[in-house]
């Protein structure tokens, strides 16, 4: 008899990753709506380059940038709730980011094509996310956890 039993999003390593990587985005995302986390605040626009507000006083940010990260987590904690889901935020999303790394290295700060706002801070914090989140995949990802279906 084959008995499969609803678990909870956190049922294995590789859900728990996906969940914990998605709710930092959600973190990040709010922050950025925090004045004085996040300084220059009254300079945030809402996209492209001449938003001069800064997470931390270090990563620029804009609204639309913001709102990316919140998407970013929700999405992130829809498809942590299977395990196909998780492998496929934390490899789709690693990816997701590198290309944003090289898309950030290739574009001007101050080019207009630079909508999202971008900075040299945010290009490496992406090569670090994107790397991270696709090597988190692969490693928590190898087999489909045992745990998530039993057999009597």
């Amino acid at each position: 008899m084959t008995e499969t039993t609803a678990r909870p999003m956190t049922a294995t390593p590789l859900q728990k990753a996906a969940t914990v990587v998605a709710a930092t985005f959600l973190l990040v995302g709010v922050l950025g709506f925090i004045p004085g986390i996040t300084t220059d605040y009254d300079r945030m626009e809402f996209a492209g380059h001449h938003s001069g507000a800064e997470l931390l006083g270090l990563f620029d940010v804009s609204v639309l940038h913001n709102i990316v990260h919140l998407l970013f987590g929700v999405a992130g904690l829809a498809l942590a709730r299977s395990w196909q889901g998780a492998r496929a935020f934390l490899i789709g999303g690693g990816a997701i980011y590198l290309v944003l790394t090289v898309y950030g290295w290739l574009v001007d700060r101050h080019d207009q094509a630079n909508f999202v706002p971008l900075d040299m801070a945010d290009n490496w914090l992406h090569l670090v996310l994107g790397i991270g989140m696709i090597a988190l995949g692969l490693a928590l990802g190898r087999g489909r956890d045992a745990t998530t279906v039993r057999h009597h």
